[in-house]
């Protein structure tokens, strides 16, 4: 199991829960009521999930595909430390992974 840590855009209010290894980042957050809105469902096609990941824990993941770059382009209050939670699958290996929400998101679907 994988300890994950939301906290909010402003670091005031944060929430733990637990997830199972393969279970991807964007469903825990929503099984845990975080403001992620996830519109294309996972597809890769909007940026609505996007997350800061902790500078301690960024090294942890998988490296951000070329076409995940190319939304996180496009998505709003971007840091180095950014990633779309539909594209982060919580590995066996990770223990805890601490996220923080951006201060908004832009719907690249335009809907």
């Amino acid at each position: 199991m994988t300890r994950v840590v939301f906290l909010s855009a402003d670091g005031e209010h944060r929430s733990e829960t637990e997830a199972a290894p393969g279970q991807r980042l964007l469903e825990v957050a929503q099984a845990d009521g975080q403001p992620l809105e996830g519109t294309c469902e996972g597809q890769m096609a909007c940026s609505t999930c996007h997350v800061i990941v902790d500078a301690a824990d960024f090294a942890k993941l998988a490296p951000a595909s070329e076409m995940e770059e190319d939304l996180l382009d496009l998505a709003s209050h971007v840091t180095r430390y950014s990633r779309l939670a539909c594209q982060i699958h919580l590995a066996d290996t990770l223990d805890s992974l601490t996220v923080r929400m951006p201060a908004g998101a832009r719907n690249m679907q335009g809907r």
